[in-house]
């Protein structure tokens, strides 16, 4: 990030892709604001557009910074390298937002808060301004999935308006380029523990046509917030799995239930064979996922710290060995119980599944342990 210049207090920060019909009511509305509130601020258009609004930027005084790149994020990050100001200040100039708002937004920084974003929701939606489907489907479940998977106390995710300390975002080191740039600020915000403030705004219908694809973008949001929280991506799903393979293997192992008056041999043990690797897996696969984010994303887990102080590669060999030993000890007795009866005919089935699914788990264990240990390699 560059130095903050004593000058500036507040960058405003637009991303601009074909905005010729709004933009320059924006920039002047800023203009507006700043020249009332006596604010020493500058105004950053973030551009990638074939049209005009290059030339409006350019002639109403706005810095340029012309990349000519795609995505909602990638003009965020473009902006904020060419950003001079103590506060920084985001919204899209297309005139679905009022500018007047900045003074509110920023009082709040003042106050100490490092992260402000509205909340059109309980503010005023001006009719057309935002499609139903959106509206009631899209944003309040996204905005739901956050506040499950994050505890964040937001309930409009994806509002474009926003303001930010310097100090905060050079805490975040924000990577993504699209539209789940913006789920990306609020988990990251979230994580690094910064204080957060939702303000009730107003939306007004956008004058130009829309950049947003409903499904596209919602989907890109979604498996932002899935890649960030594996506890809901892998651990639950696998736990799942894993006790269902688990309960249904003991109970066809020591039985033949009837269900719906079919009964069940031991055919369907191999399913549950498949549901208990498979579950334990992906079990594995959200213990290396925290651990990546705690070595290499700064996140703080007491709970995986512990883990890994007390469950050390050795350890974890010694249980993975043991697992496989148990596996082989069951295949070594199905062979001689072979031998014995003169190589005739088996009814081993059940015990040769069982044998097979310890002896797979053990083998993950052991060699996950050693994963673990290298994921679990801090960056200097």
């Amino acid at each position: 990030m560059k130095a903050v210049k004593k000058n500036i207090e507040v960058s405003v920060i637009l991303p601009c892709q074909n905005e010729e019909k709004a933009l320059g009511g924006c920039i002047l509305e800023i203009k507006e604001v700043f020249k009332e509130y006596s604010l020493r601020g500058e105004i950053i258009v973030s551009d990638s557009s074939i049209d005009r609004s290059p030339i409006i930027a350019k002639e109403l005084g706005a810095v340029l910074i012309k990349h000519d790149k795609e995505g909602y994020g990638k003009a965020y990050l473009e902006g904020f390298k060419a950003a001079k100001g103590k506060y920084l200040f985001m919204a899209d100039p297309d005139r679905t937002y009022d500018f007047k708002e900045i003074p509110r937004f920023l009082n709040y920084l003042y106050q100490g808060y490092d992260f402000v974003i509205g909340n059109r929701f309980k503010g005023k939606v001006e009719k057309e301004a935002m499609p139903w489907l959106r509206r009631h489907v899209g944003n309040p479940a996204l905005s739901f999935i956050l506040r499950v998977f994050f505890k964040a106390k937001i309930h409009d995710a994806h509002c474009g308006m926003r303001a930010l300390t310097r100090e905060a975002l050079d805490k975040l080191n924000l990577q993504t380029t699209g539209m789940e740039f913006a789920s990306e600020m609020i988990v990251k915000v979230i994580k690094n523990g910064l204080r957060i403030k939702e303000l009730p705004i107003n939306y007004y219908q956008r004058k130009g046509s829309s950049k947003l694809k409903s499904f596209a973008d919602g989907w890109r949001h979604l498996r932002f917030m899935l890649l960030y929280s594996p506890l809901y991506l892998f651990f639950l799903p696998g736990a799942v799995l894993f006790l269902l393979g688990l309960i249904s293997m003991l109970w066809l192992y020591f039985g033949s239930p009837v269900i719906l008056g079919i009964k069940f041999f031991f055919h369907p043990i191999f399913f549950s064979s498949l549901l208990i690797i498979v579950g334990y897996q992906i079990i594995i696969f959200s213990l290396f996922a925290k651990t990546y984010a705690i070595t290499h994303l700064g996140e703080e887990s007491p709970r995986m710290n512990s883990l890994h102080k007390y469950l050390t590669i050795e350890k974890a060999s010694i249980i993975g060995i043991i697992i496989s030993l148990l596996g082989v000890i069951i295949y070594a007795a199905i062979f001689f119980k072979w031998l014995s009866s003169g190589f005739g005919a088996l009814q081993e089935i059940k015990n040769s599944v069982v044998a097979l699914t310890l002896l797979v788990i053990g083998i993950q264990t052991i060699f996950s342990s050693f994963m673990l240990s290298i994921l679990g390699i801090k960056e200097k």
